[in-house]
């Protein structure tokens, strides 16, 4: 499933291909920016290359590079999944920054990007996101941009250590989407060097 950019102040979100895997190989492979993803983290390019490419083939699946503007450089990506148009719903994840940009921006417009295209092009009716219960700094993050946690799914999935993850979700609705819509534009433009 592909779609068009999606432009923001300081990012374009790029459709995701494995020509971005050369960029994104760095903050991929970075121990710290991959501590809470649930698929093991890429130890050289052809691993990122066949992960991307293992993205790419889901139909419920949008990936994106997340491309500074300011300098064209790749940063990032992120994705909407287990998309089903026909009940209206998709999760937001497979996200990952490099370091060098965490705090800035570039998160809070990435998912203001997301979700103005999961609710205002595609209509959806919810949009989910769920991260680690002991990612804190993720569960910080969602509640300062205005997600409604919605509880937690114990013993979801195995860590890369092997140790058994809870999953914290979060979510917005399409009635919540203008008002947190407006939230994430104030900060946006509050963290956007103009």
């Amino acid at each position: 499933m592909t779609t068009d950019s999606l432009l923001g102040r300081a990012v374009r979100l790029v459709p995701l291909s494995v020509d971005h895997a050369e960029a994104l190989f760095p903050s991929a492979s970075d121990p710290e920016v991959w501590r809470w993803m649930p698929r093991p983290r890429p130890d050289s390019l052809i691993q990122m290359r066949a992960m991307l490419s293992q993205m790419l083939v889901d139909p419920a699946r949008q990936c994106f590079a997340v491309q500074r503007l300011a300098d064209g450089a790749v940063i990032g990506s992120t994705s909407l999944y287990e998309l089903e148009l026909a009940q209206g719903r998709a999760e937001i994840g497979a996200t990952w920054f490099d370091r060098s940009c965490w705090g800035g921006p570039y998160n809070a417009e990435s998912k203001l990007l997301l979700l103005g295209h999961a609710f205002d092009d595609l209509g959806l009716a919810r949009v989910a996101l769920r991260t680690d219960n002991l990612n804190e700094r993720s569960q910080r993050a969602m509640t300062r941009l205005g997600l409604v946690y919605e509880g937690t799914l114990r013993s979801h999935m195995v860590r890369q250590d092997g140790t058994r993850r809870d999953s914290l979700y979060y979510s917005v609705l399409a009635d919540e989407w203008p008002s947190l819509r407006d939230k994430l534009l104030v900060r946006v433009a509050a963290k956007t060097i103009s």
